[in-house]
């Protein structure tokens, strides 16, 4: 038997929820779903883990940080050290209050930046990635759930079909994998 994809159209986000609450009551497990806009109390709903992105954007601030206390120790101490408005540069740890700006600013710009590629990268949306959107209508007013046979062992796509009927599903999609 080969595996399949099953796609549940809904209208409201709310009676997507409902869906995705009785079949996992009956145990189906539900792969993703695609909205228009984020359904709030979702996530635990489907079993989503909660993102780990803000840990890799704390990493790349870290990241910032140490580069601009080294360039700026480099740049204004080590290679080229001048007395700008009476202050001489004798240490990074004396300059300290002049080098907040730049710290901050850097550790931002890296943390940014690097959470945006991350994302990118992470959810696979860069320009030359083919698009994971199984319906445009998704993008619109439509809210799908989307349902794998491989991943529930214990029921068929006809079983899955069958429990999506008795909710306010508007359609029901299937595809080969």
């Amino acid at each position: 038997m080969a595996d399949k994809i099953i796609y549940a159209v809904y209208d409201d986000p709310e009676q997507l929820k409902s869906a995705a609450r009785k079949l996992i009551t009956a145990g189906v497990r539900v792969k993703d779903v695609f909205s228009p806009f984020p359904i709030h109390g979702l996530d635990p709903i489907i079993g989503l883990k909660r993102t780990r992105i803000g840990i890799a954007s704390f990493m790349f601030g870290i990241t910032g940080t140490a580069l601009a206390s080294l360039g700026t120790w480099y740049f204004m101490i080590k290679d080229w050290p001048m007395d700008i408005g009476g202050k001489p540069n004798w240490t990074w740890y004396h300059n300290l209050p002049a080098f907040v700006p730049v710290l901050f600013e850097f550790t931002v710009f890296c943390a940014a930046h690097g959470m945006a590629i991350t994302y990118l990268i992470r959810n696979k949306t860069l320009p030359f990635m083919p698009a994971r959107n199984p319906d445009p209508r998704s993008t619109d007013d439509k809210f799908i759930m989307e349902l794998r046979t491989s991943d529930n062992h214990g029921h068929s796509a006809e079983a899955i079909a069958s429990l999506l009927r008795g909710t306010a599903v508007q359609e029901i999609n299937e595809r080969q994998c």
